[in-house]
């Protein structure tokens, strides 16, 4: 089993990366508050002359989140540019307007469909496809509440986009159920699943044009480092692009890599990352510069 380095603050390697993919949900905010020494190591790598892409399985496009990283005083100067999951899965939506889909997903997440030209289905009877942002009510709802709604949906052969590839994340001390754990659920049930947003390669094409206009030039993908709390979205999708990674082991996962000291044990953070075969090069608990 490959240990990850333990990095207590991004500064001791923030010289050999010209550039960072950073995760936002988990990393520099838990959807209730975010978390100033995260944004201060950002502000810091970008005044170091590096470049911060923020990267976010959001189905919501990232000119439609900023204003709720703003609510949530994350700094304008902590970041230069912003992707998403709604922005990568935008693309897969046109390509099949004008549907009609059904869209499952709370209210707030609807302008990820503004301007597709997609008509709306009551569901599976009716439907082209699914469309799916996460549980319509997530403070309550779980997968097995759409349970019976998906099974004829599969049974006919009907596609599911998922808009926003993460299981869970952390609101405050609650654990969310996002629109990965409903594909789970469709996946599960026979049906077939697409997704644009981490691991998978949209997101990241996307990203990376960010950082070549942002660099002016051709991007050195030895030189980029992607950070992020989720091992089978954020260090797998590392992995699939072949780039460094800084493992958040703190996250989602809590306390889990904590040795008894408190402090990061590189071995239990290792074993989290084994469960996915995934890799990262560094882990730490929290994100400080």
């Amino acid at each position: 089993m490959t240990l990850p380095h333990a990095l207590p603050r991004l500064s001791a390697v923030a010289g050999d990366y010209d550039v960072l993919l950073c995760d936002v949900w988990g990393v520099i905010h838990n959807g209730r508050e975010s978390w100033p020494e995260a944004c201060e190591a950002l502000i810091r790598f970008n005044q170091s002359g590096g470049q911060v892409v923020l990267i976010s399985n959001s189905p919501r496009p990232a000119s439609d989140v900023i204003e709720q990283l703003d609510r949530l005083g994350v700094p304008r100067e902590s970041w230069q540019a912003f992707v998403t999951s709604g922005d990568a899965t935008r693309a897969e939506l046109a390509k099949r307007a004008p549907g009609p889909a059904w869209i499952i997903g709370p209210d707030r997440d609807w302008p990820l469909y503004d301007g597709l030209g997609l008509d709306r289905a009551t569901g599976a009877e009716d439907a082209a496809f699914l469309s799916v942002t996460g549980p319509v009510d997530d403070e309550t709802e779980t997968p097995e509440d759409y349970r019976e709604r998906f099974v004829p949906a599969a049974a006919r052969g009907l596609e599911l986009i998922c808009a926003n590839p993460d299981r869970i994340v952390q609101r405050g001390d609650k654990i969310i159920y996002c629109g990965g754990s409903l594909a789970d659920l469709y996946e599960g049930l026979g049906g077939r699943v697409t997704m644009a947003g981490k691991p998978y390669g949209p997101i990241y094409d996307l990203a990376m044009t960010e950082a070549e206009r942002l660099l002016g030039r051709a991007v050195d993908r030895s030189r980029v480092l992607c950070i992020g709390d989720g091992v089978v979205t954020d260090v797998l999708g590392a992995n699939a692009q072949a780039l460094d990674c800084l493992f958040i082991a703190q996250g989602i996962h809590g306390d889990a890599a904590r040795g008894l000291d408190g402090a990061l044990d590189p071995e239990r953070a290792a074993e989290l990352l084994k469960t996915e075969t995934a890799y990262a090069r560094y882990a730490a608990l929290e994100l400080r510069w």
